[in-house]
């Protein structure tokens, strides 16, 4: 894994790894994420916008590249992200 996406964008992702929402950086940039259990995601996306995903269902996949998942502002919980 690099720091930052390798493949084109509108390509399906290639590997997944669990998420611990922490308010720093994730080790590596995701090309989305999926919610094993429903509540509200707050991330930061790979241009810096911050945002808040609110009552996120479960089993959802969120088609966004992000640089964090919060731990401030998150709720859900079993979240994979894609990369």
């Amino acid at each position: 894994m690099g720091s930052s996406i390798h493949t084109q964008r509108d390509a399906p992702a290639h590997g997944a790894v669990t998420v611990t929402p922490a308010d720093s950086n994730l080790s590596y940039d995701i090309r989305g994420f999926y919610v094993g259990a429903t509540g509200d995601v707050r991330v930061t996306t790979i241009n810096g916008n911050d945002v808040t995903f609110v009552a996120v269902p479960a089993g959802q996949i969120m088609p966004i590249s992000c640089q964090r998942i919060w731990s401030t502002g998150t709720t859900a919980t079993s979240i994979v992200g894609l990369y």
